[in-house]
């Protein structure tokens, strides 16, 4: 993750690079184009003027348009009818004053202009130096003041054509250098913009690998972990109850062994008892053979001598099944003594596997403990969550009701502004009358006394006396008396600028004074027009922005649904920023494929955007279905798995819509899940034909094809 975040990083910087090399350079292009329009410079070939043919260092531009001046726009060809003949040089060419410097040293031109430019000297202070000059020479200074040998002088500053031309020539130049430049780091971070992304999707193919092959070895382990405990614990039952087993073999043997060596005992006792018998029995063989001797019978002697040899095959008998017996039982005694040693050596052993059992068990306990701790600090965690909740839920509605308090004052504070204009205006619409009151009482008052002068004049043409005025008050002074005789010389001087008297002016005034008032009228009905408009846009704009988060909840809901169905996982949301109004604000989309971080939409690859546009697409027409759709190749970044995802979408948007979706495809698979297609053929030169095939149709007909041939 860090070295794909390392790539990501550096392929944003290259990126950046790139886009501000290439905004530059577009800058110095459309520059330079501009340029080379104005001069009329295409192609690289100039015109075939002398100002386009000269090569003028920079800061020298205002010196050669001043001096040479309209005769830059002279021709280097002679068969115009302004030019310029290439003449030898003089020889020897005139010197110039000391301290000026010929232009021909300086400026690179046609060689028709060598004689002007040899006789043109470069003098910062060229008014010393003009009384020496020699006839044909001039001097001119770097800020484009000229003296000539004749004694013309022309001030700096002064604006030629042939300096601006020539500034921006040399502008032309540098940016055409500069364009080249620009051109080169454009290709370098291009270059190295292509690198990133190289290296970006080389880093997130491995790092994908190694995520899926871990994954993948991660998934393996727990499986055999889980195989292994499953098996151990398996082993550790099966174990146990041969543990139990062998501890009832091992009773039942050991009861066993006891009674063997009871009867072995018994077996001992009765071959002591057998051995004492054949004694006794041959100690009477003997007395029988002594007597025998003594008898005189022999037939009975003899009788006596079957009957003893048969009681002796007897007792043989007897004691050869004693004896077997015995050895039978002497050789179950070691068998039972051996498998008694190897009974306490698997003793031993399973007593180590008790123990070992024993700390798996206690190891187990103290895992059950943990998890019971675990358990029981997990219990408190619905309480305090259900604590949580309740506490948001009670800010959720305290700020719902400070919302609701700050909309009401919101409102209120429109309406008093409403009402404040609407003051404002009523306030404004007084003053002007009363400014107009004013001006129609000042000329009332200038009548008057025009009036009155126009009486004075008629009474001392009529009666030959001048009529008495009105005595001023008392209380004025000579202050007072100054100020109206300025006030009647003022009004003496309107009342002659005035002219003569308009005998329509009351006429006049009486339809200023109906235009007036239907202006007023106008204006208060604007002024009522325009306060219904500003209630009206704000009742709008409440709707819209109450309108505009419904949707928008809605939209967001349905791509996040969309989103995850697409990529088979991950989340995504919308967001607005830029604005805290929803009206004003940008719409940004943060979207997190499986196994990716949560990033902005302009971070993913060209395939995870097409599908993340599409999701953003379906989700808009959830809310608000169209009756048809048209889209263009939007399946081209995608790969044959995000295609299928793709078509089973547009086929669960046709079920819940009703939309009609015309999709303008070259993918095969696309194709293949489409109900009709539509394409065009040319089956003879310039002649094309439209076809279409139901695919729907077809498959029914394919369907149909084994059972009529099966009829």
């Amino acid at each position: 993750e860090r070295a794909r975040g390392e790539a990501q990083a550096v392929l944003a910087t290259a990126r950046e690079a790139a886009s501000h090399a290439d905004s530059a350079r577009a800058k110095l292009a459309a520059e330079a184009q501009a340029l080379a329009e104005v001069l009329a410079v295409r192609d690289g070939t100039a015109a075939r003027r002398v100002v386009d043919a000269l090569s003028v260092p920079a800061g020298l531009e205002a010196a050669i348009g001043a001096v040479l001046g309209a005769d830059l726009e002279a021709s280097t060809d002679p068969r115009a009818a302004r030019h310029f003949a290439e003449l030898p040089p003089l020889d020897p060419a005139p010197a110039l004053p000391d301290g000026a410097v010929a232009l021909d040293t300086l400026v690179r031109g046609p060689a028709a202009l060598g004689r002007a430019l040899s006789q043109i000297g470069l003098a910062e202070d060229g008014a010393a130096l003009q009384a020496a000059l020699l006839p044909g020479q001039s001097l001119v200074s770097r800020a484009g003041a000229v003296w000539r040998w004749d004694g013309f002088v022309l001030a700096a500053g002064t604006p030629t054509e042939a300096a601006v031309r020539l500034q921006q020539r040399n502008r032309l130049a540098g940016l055409q250098a500069r364009l080249a430049e620009a051109e080169q780091a454009a290709a370098a971070a291009r270059q190295g913009r292509a690198d990133a992304e190289a290296t970006e999707r080389a880093v997130r193919g491995q790092t994908e690998t190694d995520e899926r092959t871990a994954r993948a070895e991660a998934d393996a382990a727990e499986r055999a972990a889980t195989d292994a405990e499953a098996k151990a614990r398996t082993a550790r039952r099966e174990a146990e109850q041969r543990h139990e087993r062998a501890r009832a073999a091992a009773s039942q043997l050991a009861t066993q062994a006891a009674g063997a060596a009871a009867r072995l005992a018994a077996l001992d006792d009765q071959v002591a008892r057998l051995d004492a018998e054949v004694a006794e029995a041959n100690v009477a063989l003997r007395r029988a053979r002594e007597n025998v001797t003594g008898l005189a019978d022999p037939a009975e002697a003899r009788a006596a001598m079957e009957r003893a040899r048969a009681a002796l095959s007897a007792t043989r008998a007897r004691e050869m099944a004693a004896r077997g017996e015995r050895d039978a039982l002497a050789r179950a005694a070691a068998a039972r003594a051996h498998r008694a040693t190897t009974l306490g050596r698997e003793r031993e052993d399973w007593a180590l596997r008790e123990h070992d059992a024993n700390g798996r068990v206690t190891d187990l306990a103290a895992r059950v403990q943990e998890a019971g701790a675990a358990l029981d600090g997990l219990e408190a965690e619905p309480a305090r969550l259900s604590t949580a909740r309740q506490t948001a839920t009670t800010a959720l509605a305290q700020a719902e009701a400070a919302h609701r308090t700050h909309a009401e004052a919101l409102s209120r504070a429109e309406t008093d502004n409403t009402a404040a204009d609407r003051a404002a205006r009523a306030a404004e619409a007084a003053l002007s009358a009363a400014r107009e009151a004013v001006v129609r009482n000042e000329g009332e008052q200038t009548q008057a006394e025009h009036a009155w002068g126009v009486v004075a004049e008629r009474i001392l043409e009529r009666l030959g006396a001048q009529p008495a005025l009105p005595d001023p008050p008392a209380d004025l002074g000579a202050e007072a008396e100054d100020k109206a005789r300025r006030k009647l010389e003022r009004l003496q001087r309107e009342r002659e600028d005035m002219g003569p008297v308009n005998l329509r002016a009351e006429v006049e005034a009486e339809e200023i004074g109906t235009q007036v008032a239907t202006i007023a009228r106008e204006r208060e009905e604007l002024t009522t027009a325009i306060a219904k408009l500003r209630g009206s846009i704000g009742h709008l704009n409440r709707e819209g922005r109450e309108r505009l988060a419904q949707v928008f909840a809605d939209v967001d809901r349905n791509f996040q649904a969309l989103f995850a169905r697409n990529f088979g996982g991950g989340k995504a949301h919308l967001a607005l920023v830029g604005s805290d109004d929803p009206l004003q604000a940008g719409l940004e989309i943060y979207a997190q494929p499986p196994g990716k971080k949560l990033s902005a939409l302009s971070l993913l690859s060209g395939g995870e955007q097409a599908l993340t546009a599409l999701s953003l697409i379906f989700a808009v027409f959830r809310c608000n279905p169209a009756p048809v759709c048209v889209l263009d190749e939007v399946d081209a970044p995608l790969d044959d798995a995000n295609v299928g995802r793709f078509c089973a979408l547009l086929e669960d948007m046709v079920r819940e819509t009703g939309t009609r979706f015309l999709v303008v495809t070259h993918h095969h698979l696309t194709m293949a899940r489409m109900d009709r297609l539509y394409g065009v053929t040319m089956q003879e030169r310039g002649i094309s034909r439209l076809l279409s095939v139901d695919l729907r149709q077809a498959g029914e007909m394919v369907d149909k094809v084994p059972a009529m041939a099966a009829e």
